[in-house]
């Protein structure tokens, strides 16, 4: 595996541990969308996990990446429409889709 590729992995890996860490005492949603810190440092890593996953995608355009198109499609999401960024996707995003792509993304470091 290139270097590169492999130190955007381990980026991707990172903001999800810290999207955890920030969100592990929060109880459902109601908080959530109370937690105005909270959700600008878990659309920061969302963020940072999309622009890892584009960086991958440009260095090598057939690494296979499960849901790229929707992770980058997020990212741009949150930067360009700021203003649109729905408060439930983002929760439905940590609660639904975090858990199995950070051990996706675990499996792929670890095969190669």
């Amino acid at each position: 595996m290139d270097t590169r590729i492999k130190t955007l992995l381990i980026d991707i890996l990172q903001s999800i541990e810290e999207i955890n860490l920030f969100t592990s005492d929060i109880r459902d949603f109601k908080d959530y969308k109370n937690e105005l810190k909270t959700k600008k440092a878990v659309e920061r890593n969302l963020e940072i996990v999309g622009e890892a996953v584009s960086r991958i995608l440009k260095i090598d355009p057939q690494f296979k990446l499960d849901n790229a198109k929707k992770i980058i499609g997020t990212r741009n999401r949150i930067i360009h429409s700021y203003d649109n960024i729905s408060d439930e996707v983002i929760w439905t995003i940590i609660r639904r889709e975090l858990p199995g792509f950070k051990v996706y993304i675990q499996n792929i470091l670890k095969d190669n």
